[in-house]
């Protein structure tokens, strides 16, 4: 595997590691009118974390940060990413907010880090993955602590992008008492993570605030499909689709690229990383 090189600080109006139309591509919403999202949420201090809400401060929004040279598209639907790797276990629960302080449902995280010798996976696909936030807002990933390499403390990459939104906030998430954090130029406390030993793994909390309006109390099952907007619409919301699976929508013919569930703001045109046009 070749050996990492270094993950530069964040430059505004620059999307590192993608071009424009690939990162666009990648992630799967339309236009990109922002690079992310600014601001900031986190309790900095090691406190035992658990299914509570933590704390959120309306208007206060989670901190934007570099993706790296690692990203890759279509990752698996998982909330566990141990599979075919070793090391100390870790599982990190949250949930995610709009501005207001309100939980959102079925928001899009990808998650992808180095494994505990500093290494990414750029061949396959170990220690990466997507999932989606529950009803109330809530997430849980598993994982194991990442190891570190030259220039880089211990962190975690990850992406979140809510139905129907455009905006996507790239960032990453932080270990406290790490010795170098206060050397990593890219660093920034604001996403520090709340983490405790338990028994021999680890626990992790950190919850996420976006750029968002938000659309109220958040449901657990997906609006009703929308008024077709091409006439014969096969595309549902809350289906079920196979990769290779076709549907028409909007009057067009998509290919499902991943399998994957359905959902209100996740409409073929809207996510070029699920659907491709034929």
């Amino acid at each position: 595997m070749p050996e990492n090189p270094p993950e530069s600080p964040y430059v505004p109006g620059e999307e590192p590691g993608l071009s424009r139309k690939q990162f666009i591509t990648a992630v799967g919403v339309g236009a990109l009118a922002v690079p992310a999202v600014v601001g900031a949420t986190a309790n900095a201090a090691s406190a035992p974390p658990g299914n509570e809400l933590l704390a959120c401060t309306p208007g206060r929004t989670t901190v934007a940060q570099t993706e790296g040279p690692y990203f890759k598209p279509n990752s698996p639907q998982r909330d566990d990413l141990t599979a075919g790797t070793s090391g100390v276990r870790l599982v990190v629960t949250g949930h995610v907010f709009d501005r207001a302080c309100r939980p959102l449902a079925r928001v899009l995280m990808d998650f992808w880090q180095a494994d505990t010798m500093g290494a990414y996976d750029n061949t396959g696909y170990r220690l990466r993955g997507h999932l989606y936030t529950g009803a109330d807002g809530s997430y849980r990933l598993t994982t194991v602590v990442p190891g570190l390499y030259p220039g880089r403390t211990r962190h975690i990459h990850v992406k979140l992008q809510a139905p129907g939104q455009q905006r996507i906030l790239t960032t990453q998430l932080y270990f406290p008492g790490e010795p170098r954090n206060s050397t990593d130029t890219i660093y920034d406390p604001s996403l520090l993570m709340n983490v405790r030993t338990v028994g021999s793994g680890r626990e992790g909390t950190f919850d996420f605030v976006l750029d968002v309006a938000g659309t109220g109390t958040p449901t657990p099952t997906p609006t009703p499909t929308p008024t077709s907007t091409g006439g014969g619409d096969t595309w549902r919301a809350g289906t079920f689709y196979a990769a290779g699976a076709q549907v028409t929508y909007g009057g067009a013919t998509y290919r499902c690229l991943q399998a994957h569930t359905s959902a209100v703001g996740w409409e073929p045109p809207n996510v070029p990383a699920l659907w491709q046009r034929l």
